[in-house]
C-alpha cells in the first residue's frame, strides 16, 4: 500500500524553493490548458466536424477525449489531486498534437504544444508539491498507517 502511495502520491515536499514554483506551474498552466478545452466546449459543433482523428475513433470522440484532458484533467491539476493520474491524459494529448498533428509543420506551429508537454512531464516527475491534495491526503494516509502497525 505505501508504495502505491508513493507513486501517486509523491513525497517531493518540504523545499519552498520548489514547492512553491510547483504551485505556481499548476496553476500557470492549468488555466492556460483549461482555456483551450473551454474553447473546443463552445466551438464543439462546429469542431466535431473537422476535429483531428489519429486515434481513428471519430471526430467527435478525439474532440471529447481532447477536452477531457483539456479541462477536466487540468482542474485535478490546479488542485493537485491525483496529479500523476491527471497528467497521463494531458501529456497523450500533447504528444498527439505535437508528434501526429503538427508532424511537418515548422517548430514555431508546434512550439506551444511541446512547452506544454515538457511542463506536464516535468511537474509529473516531480509530483505536485506540499501545496496541494495529493500532500494533504498522502499525510493523513500516511499517519493513517502508521496507527493501524501499531
Amino acid at each position: 500500500m505505501t508504495r502505491l502511495i508513493n507513486i501517486l502520491l509523491p513525497d517531493s515536499a518540504g523545499n519552498r524553493r520548489f514547492d512553491i514554483p510547483l504551485l505556481l506551474s499548476r496553476l500557470l498552466f492549468g488555466l492556460l490548458f483549461i482555456m483551450h478545452g473551454l474553447t473546443k466546449i463552445n466551438d464543439f459543433g462546429q469542431m466535431a466536424l473537422a476535429f483531428p482523428d489519429p486515434l481513428d475513433v471519430g471526430s467527435e470522440i478525439s474532440l471529447i477525449l481532447a477536452i477531457f484532458g483539456e479541462v477536466f484533467c487540468s482542474v485535478l491539476l490546479i488542485f493537485g489531486l491525483l496529479t500523476r493520474l491527471a497528467l497521463i491524459p494531458m501529456i497523450f494529448t500533447m504528444c498527439i498534437a505535437f508528434f501526429v498533428i503538427h508532424a511537418g509543420d515548422p517548430f514555431s506551429a508546434k512550439e506551444l504544444s511541446f512547452i506544454y508537454l515538457t511542463t506536464f512531464i516535468i511537474i509529473w516527475v516531480s509530483g505536485a508539491g506540499k501545496y496541494s491534495l495529493d500532500y494533504m491526503i498522502r499525510v493523513k494516509l500516511i499517519k493513517s498507517l502508521n496507527q493501524n502497525k501499531k
